[in-house]
């Protein structure tokens, strides 16, 4: 059985932007735990709202699945930018994390607006 996911590069990208935000919220405190556990179940919701999408007959439900990943990336950038204030990240961090999440946006709507023409 073919995976179909596998052959989008929004997907692979996803899949370095949770490894990304896997290792920056290693040393977080034990008092952020929850921030940590929540960004990285947003990166992750990413990835997996990717692959389910492109598992549905249609291409209306798959825009869904691709909305909500959307919205995992700003619930990702919205984490980042909190850790950031928290001093629990680097500018450089930051900075990185927006510019990924901007390209990754990006390609989503791309793909999305994609599916609307077939």
């Amino acid at each position: 059985m073919s995976f179909r996911f596998r052959k989008f590069r929004v997907y692979r990208e996803a899949i370095e932007f949770h490894r990304f935000v896997v290792k920056i919220t290693k040393s977080f405190p034990i008092d952020f735990d929850y921030l940590r556990k929540q960004l990285r179940r947003a990166s992750l919701s990413v990835i997996l709202n990717i692959a389910e999408g492109s598992a549905k007959n249609s291409d209306k439900d798959f825009r869904r699945y691709i909305g909500n990943s959307l919205g995992s990336l700003n619930e990702a950038m919205a984490g980042c930018e909190v850790a950031l204030v928290e001093e629990l990240i680097s500018k450089n961090d930051f900075n990185f994390a927006e510019t990924t999440v901007e390209n990754l946006t990006n390609q989503l709507g791309s793909f999305s607006k994609k599916l609307n023409l077939n």
